[in-house]
């Protein structure tokens, strides 16, 4: 048995910490055969034991030289826990890459840039960037930006931000940065609405600057192969890694009772988990295969790699399901049926090709719900008479406010609009309205996280993350809303940026007819059409 390590111990070899490149990087963009990644979750503290079998675990990768990179997770569950880029420096010096979860949850604008700017120092530069689970307890959300927005502003880091205060010696240009960065999409979705506004969603981040894609947890193997058909249909071409979560039977049923958000277990899995726990060893053996004949089937798909995670992994174990998995390989086609745990009255965007169990190529039918909202109905109504850049009162309405700015009148006329919106859209009077954007739903006051470009991966049958049962997801409205028209693809074409804060608590009406808001790049100095 080898000696325990303490968290003073001087880990990795001079060998290993030497520069090697970014093997995980130079893998995905050259196709350099299929990749593996291995996810680490550090618990609460700056030491003990599971930082030490953290540790541990990513020492043993790179020593053992399978698994291409480490992904660190950020507070998952929204729960506090060991910062990952102080796990990341010392598993870099052990010779093997990390990747770093990024998330919004926690930090505004400000402090992103300088973490980003931080992890590029240290040379972390592999990010998955992600929404990040709601913060459990009394701890306030931040969601200043969103995945895409996070996405946007690190493709902008890499080409060198613009200095917007001069600074002596500084230069006009802040050096570029060299992030490689990912995202995560989950295809396991049950209704028509959630699964497209995921799909919508990706498209976004990628034409943001995503560079390669991981998948949420789930079991469904035509959900597998529908992400890479939607990503073909769409021209996406960057790596796509699966998500290979070993799972125990006492993650199953946390993760069927929906208690981990984005994670898809059903009821015929737990089942069938059960069964498999009266064997002698408690059914460990099926749950390795299960894995391996997984990886096999990604592998078949055209997947770039496999994302590997699970609770009291050991590095010994994922050698094994990874070894296996290349045995089953050219056997891969057999063992589709056993991933087949498809959610109740699911939701696909092909039809099923019963000869291989996947989808075909024939598309499914799109069928609408319930009839046209009166409330939906007028809005529409009144953007196009008053706010349309072609609209009869658009140009009557600019020359308003030009006229209103700087009297005293203008705040009376900004109280009236927002007792309007209270009553329409629980108006939170941020300045800087969404509201056209996603259907008439204000993303700041019926999302949670303040989601600007699209859901999370936490939704369940519709339901919002943070409040299931109790409050719809609003781009599963936004979806539904616009469907009736024909236009919920127009979902997937707007990219909304970060609300601009300095307009908080003034009228949006008078900062979207004055060009101060969001939208002014599209009609500022524009006049409107003459009849």
């Amino acid at each position: 048995m080898e000696s325990k390590q303490t968290p003073d111990s001087n880990r990795g070899t001079e060998e290993q910490k030497k520069d090697h490149g970014n093997r995980f990087k130079e893998a995905l963009t050259q196709r350099r055969g299929f990749v593996y990644t291995l996810e680490l979750v550090p618990g609460r503290g700056s030491r003990g034991e599971t930082i030490e079998q953290v540790l541990d675990m990513a020492q043993r990768a790179a020593a053992g030289g399978r698994v291409h990179a480490v992904s660190i997770t950020d507070n998952p569950g929204g729960r506090p826990a060991l910062a990952p880029e102080a796990i990341g420096l010392e598993v870099l010096h052990f010779g093997i890459d990390p990747i770093i979860h990024f998330t919004c949850r926690d930090k505004s604008r400000n402090q992103i840039e300088s973490a980003l700017y931080g992890l590029d120092r240290v040379g972390l530069r592999n990010i998955l960037a992600i929404t990040g689970d709601y913060p459990e307890g009394e701890s306030k959300p931040v969601f200043d930006l969103d995945s895409v927005q996070l996405l946007q502003f690190a493709t902008q880091m890499n080409a060198g931000l613009e200095n917007d205060v001069k600074v002596p010696g500084a230069g006009t240009r802040v050096p570029p940065t060299a992030l490689f960065k990912g995202c995560a999409v989950s295809p396991f979705k049950q209704l028509e609405s959630e699964t497209m506004a995921q799909y919508f969603k990706l498209l976004k981040k990628v034409r943001a600057g995503a560079d390669f894609a991981i998948t949420q947890v789930g079991y469904d193997v035509r959900k597998f192969d529908e992400l890479l058909r939607v990503m073909r249909s769409y021209n996406i071409d960057v790596p796509v890694i699966g998500n290979v979560f070993v799972l125990s039977l006492g993650t199953a049923r946390v993760m069927n009772r929906k208690l981990i958000p984005g994670c898809v277990v059903t009821k015929a899995l737990v089942e069938q988990l059960e069964c498999e726990s009266r064997q002698p060893d408690k059914g460990k053996a099926a749950r390795f295969v299960r894995a391996a004949k997984l990886i096999a089937v990604l592998r078949g798909l055209g997947y770039s790699g496999a994302h590997i995670g699970g609770p009291n992994l050991k590095y010994e174990d994922v050698e094994r399901i990874i070894v296996t998995s290349e045995e089953l390989t050219p056997s891969w086609r057999e063992y589709v049926q056993e991933f087949s745990f498809p959610q109740e009255n699911g939701y696909y965007l092909f039809q099923k090709d019963d000869e291989t169990g996947l989808n075909s190529d024939v598309p499914s039918v799109r069928t609408n719900h319930g009839g046209k909202i009166p409330g939906y109905a007028l809005m529409r109504f009144f953007h196009r008479v008053v706010f349309d850049l072609e609209a009869p009162l658009y140009g009557a309405a600019r020359a308003f406010y030009r006229a209103l700015e700087g009297t005293r009148f203008e705040e009376h006329f900004g109280v009236l609009e927002h007792f309007i919106k209270i009553i329409t859209s629980r108006c939170r009077k941020c300045g800087d309205c969404a509201l056209s954007d996603i259907a008439f739903l204000c993303p700041h006051s019926q999302c949670p996280k303040h989601l600007l470009n699209g859901p999370c991966g936490g939704s369940s049958e519709g339901w919002c993350e943070v409040y299931p049962g109790k409050r719809r997801c609003i781009y599963v409205k936004a979806y539904e809303r616009l469907k009736i028209y024909g236009e919920e693809e127009s979902l997937k074409e707007t990219y909304v940026p970060p609300c601009n804060w300095q307009l908080n608590q003034s009228s949006s009406w008078a900062n979207y007819f004055l060009g101060k808001d969001h939208s002014a790049n599209n009609k500022c100095g524009k006049e409107p059409a003459k009849s």
